[in-house]
């Protein structure tokens, strides 16, 4: 049975300020629980119906488990579908960045990326194209934020996401950043060299001001039609696709 307790408990991981606090966070539907279950990450619950257990197979002894009525678990589900299962997710000790890690590869920074959706899209397609790492600002969107998690599909419980001084890490790495900018050379026409920060900026207002004065290298994708700009998430998903078809020629 449902409890009150457990009903605020979730509620409340809704709200970054409560999932600092209790050191957790929400996956919600199948695919990304199975996702979360496999990975190094600890769960620290489930809730599910009846039902979707023969989906979900074996779950560990270690792991608290409870089995819902259909009712009860739209109590606690965010989704217009609900899909029968959702996990409490412990969130993992960031850890301490070494510039060296960032050597001879490209990584994507994310300076102030506000969406969930755009941060979860991201965060997928990153994993896609064999990006294992992406770095953002302070001021980026959590990516433990459920709608960021939904959007990853599962992406996230092997991808690493770290937040993180921009600027200073920039200084620090000493590594050739690329930004994506409306006025750039051509992406198709870029040499990224064997290393490089990729800095992709706010949906609104695009890479900072603090950020584009240590960008080496502006890059654009060029414009065919008449939009004025492209989603920043299907920009990043053009960059990636870019630098990984290079890599392999």
């Amino acid at each position: 049975m449902l409890s009150k307790a457990q009903i605020t408990l979730i509620s409340s991981l809704q709200n970054k300020k409560f999932r600092k606090q209790h050191g957790l966070f929400i996956v919600e539907g199948i695919k990304s629980v199975i996702e979360f279950l496999s990975s190094s990450y600890q769960v620290d619950s489930i809730f599910y119906t009846e039902d979707v257990l023969a989906k979900v197979g074996k779950i560990s002894g270690n792991i608290k488990s409870y089995v819902l009525t259909e009712k009860e678990f739209e109590k606690i589900s965010a989704l217009k579908s609900p899909q029968g299962i959702l996990a409490l997710v412990h969130i993992p000790k960031q850890a301490e960045l070494n510039v060296l890690d960032f050597k001879a590869k490209h990584t994507l920074l994310l300076d102030d990326i506000q969406d969930p959706g755009n941060l979860g899209t991201i965060i997928r397609t990153a994993e896609w194209f064999g990006f294992q790492h992406i770095i953002c600002s302070i001021g980026t969107v959590d990516a433990y934020n459920p709608k960021v998690v939904q959007a990853t599909m599962g992406s996230l419980s092997r991808t690493q996401v770290h937040y993180i001084d921009l600027k200073n890490f920039i200084l620090e790495a000493k590594i050739p950043v690329f930004g994506a900018l409306l006025n750039g050379d051509s992406i198709y026409h870029t040499d990224w060299t064997n290393e490089g920060f990729i800095v992709l900026g706010n949906e609104g207002n695009g890479i900072s001001d603090e950020i584009i004065a240590l960008v080496d290298k502006p890059i654009t994708i060029p414009r065919i039609g008449e939009a004025e700009s492209l989603n920043v998430a299907v920009a990043t998903t053009i960059f990636c696709s870019e630098i990984a078809r290079l890599k392999k020629l």
